[in-house]
C-alpha cells in the first residue's frame, strides 16, 4: 500500500510538471529566402582545440598546474586592463599635477583595499604569470605602466624590489614563442573550453 501511494504521488508530480510548462512563444529575427521565412540567429563560433600531447605524467601535471594558475590569475589581468583604461581616461581630463597625484593615490588605495590581500596571496609562479598576462591585456609591461603613472624613479624602485624577489617588471609576453602554452590556455578560457 505504501509503495502504491508513493508511486501515485510520483506519477502525479510528473503529470503536473508536463502540463504546467510555459508555452509562451519566442519571436526570432527572420530572413525571407525564396519565399520561405527562416530564423536568422547569430551563433558564436566554436573553436576546437586538439588535446595536449605529453611525454609523461610529470609534463601533464605541470600543464594542469599551469592551467590552474592561469585560471586563478587571468581575471586579475583582465581587470587590470579595464582599470588601466579607466584611470588613463580620467587622467587625460585632469590638467593639474597635484590633482593627478591625488587621483592616483586614491585609485591605488581603492585597488589595494579591494584586491591587495588576494594579490599578495599569489604564489611566485602565479605572480610571474600575472606580469605576463598584464602585458597581454594592456600591450605594455608593468614597468612601463608604473613609469607612466608614477614616474621613472618609482618604476626604478619597483623594478629593483621586484628583481630582489625574482620578478622582472620588464617581462614581455610572447604568444608565438615561450608563452605559447599560456596563450593557448587563455584562448581556451575565453572560448569556454576550460
Amino acid at each position: 500500500m505504501r509503495f502504491f501511494l508513493l508511486f501515485s504521488v510520483f506519477i502525479w508530480f510528473i503529470q503536473l510538471s508536463l502540463f504546467s510548462q510555459d508555452t509562451t512563444k519566442i519571436t526570432l529575427p527572420a530572413k525571407i529566402v525564396k519565399g520561405d521565412t527562416l530564423p536568422a540567429v547569430d551563433l558564436n563560433g566554436v573553436v576546437i582545440f586538439p588535446p595536449g600531447k605529453f611525454e609523461n605524467r610529470r609534463e601533464a601535471a605541470r600543464y594542469d598546474r599551469l592551467v590552474y594558475n592561469i585560471r586563478l590569475v587571468y581575471p586579475y589581468a583582465k581587470l587590470a586592463g579595464i582599470k588601466l583604461k579607466q584611470i588613463k581616461a580620467v587622467l587625460d581630463t585632469i590638467k593639474n599635477d597635484k590633482q593627478r597625484k591625488a587621483f592616483l593615490r586614491k585609485s591605488e588605495k581603492e585597488l589595494d583595499a579591494q584586491f591587495g590581500d588576494q594579490i599578495r596571496d599569489l604564489t611566485y609562479s602565479q605572480g610571474k604569470i600575472l606580469i605576463k598576462l598584464i602585458y597581454r591585456e594592456t600591450g605594455s609591461s608593468t614597468f612601463v605602466i608604473v613609469r607612466e603613472l608614477k614616474g621613472g624613479f618609482n618604476a626604478f624602485i619597483w623594478q629593483t624590489l621586484a628583481r630582489l624577489f625574482g620578478y622582472d617588471l620588464k617581462t614581455i609576453y610572447n604568444p608565438k614563442g615561450e608563452d605559447e602554452s599560456i596563450e593557448r590556455i587563455v584562448q581556451m578560457i575565453d572560448a569556454g573550453a576550460i
